[in-house]
């Protein structure tokens, strides 16, 4: 008897460790609108970071520029006269400001993920892990976002990594 009780207190005491979860339905994004889901992000807290792991199709083959917004949109917005698609998510979450692009390891922007890779069927399902974030609580309410084309993880030769448009974008709640 004393082992089925402690087992039943075990098994309740290690559920209750669970770690911290949400996903994130991920949509097209266009200059005059959100359109269709493409699938979800699951964001889970682990002991080395929060881990992205996608489970997403219809995108276009290779690497993706794969970040976090400070903003909680992903509808379309005027910048500078010009129609752009999730604008509304404004630029990448930098709260210490420190207005660089060094990837997910480096000094700058936290929001900057490892980039998303898509198969040649147009899915993404590999995981990423995001080391400088801890807790979901820091991205809730900013937004996801997959730019097209690669990221280099600098701001040379091109800022923000070279990386392309908006093309899918999801609100972490």
């Amino acid at each position: 008897m004393q082992r089925v009780t402690l087992a039943i207190l075990t098994l309740a005491v290690s559920s209750s460790v669970w770690a911290a979860s949400t996903e994130v339905e991920m949509n097209l994004v266009t200059s005059q609108a959100v359109g269709q889901s493409i699938g979800k992000v699951s964001i889970t807290e682990t002991d080395k970071g929060l881990e992205f792991a996608p489970d997403l199709k219809a995108l276009p083959p290779g690497e993706h520029g794969f970040h976090i917004h400070a903003n909680g949109s992903c509808q379309p917005e005027m910048i500078d006269g010009k129609a752009t698609a999730a604008g509304s998510a404004g630029g990448h979450f930098d709260p210490q400001h420190t207005g660089k692009h060094e990837g997910p390891t480096g000094a700058g922007h936290l929001g900057d993920l490892p980039v998303l890779v898509v198969n040649q069927e147009g899915k993404a399902t590999q995981p990423v892990l995001a080391p400088r974030l801890k807790t979901l609580k820091e991205i809730e309410g900013k937004a996801l976002m997959i730019h097209v084309g690669g990221d280099n993880m600098s701001d040379q030769p091109k800022p923000l990594g070279g990386g392309g448009v908006r093309f899918a974008c999801g609100v972490i709640k």
